[in-house]
């Protein structure tokens, strides 16, 4: 699993981690049992500040969602984490500016990219 941080999004970077796992989960990426990076190693993958890090973890292990063994590392608990629609909008909010964004970089327009999505949903069908 990848965590990626936008700085340009105005969502605090703890936020960004807490959903990210959380949607890991969801998505089944990351199933219980499977360890997460160190506080030290994902801070310097992404060039923040570690306390920032163990904020997100802490409040993910509060909620039951990680469990962190002294000595082993954090790992993902057996308890599936809720989303509310709130952070399952602001997700897709991010995803959407985010394809939007490179689809405009590469010369796309927004029509173009509907009709792409279309394309693919009827081809998933």
């Amino acid at each position: 699993m990848e965590i990626r941080i936008d700085a340009k999004s105005g969502v605090p970077f703890y936020r960004q981690i807490i959903e990210q796992v959380k949607f890991a989960i969801a998505r089944g990426d990351l199933v219980p049992g499977d360890r997460l990076p160190t506080v030290r190693q994902l801070a310097v993958d992404l060039s923040i500040n570690p306390n920032t890090v163990i904020r997100a973890y802490r409040e993910l292990e509060i909620a039951g969602v990680l469990e962190t063994q002294q000595g082993s590392g954090t790992f993902v608990g057996n308890q599936k984490p809720t989303v509310d629609e709130l952070e399952r909008q602001r997700m897709l909010d991010q995803i959407l500016t985010e394809l939007l964004a490179r689809a405009s970089g590469y010369g796309f327009s927004l029509d173009d990219v509907l009709e792409g999505l279309r394309h693919r949903k009827e081809e998933s069908s």
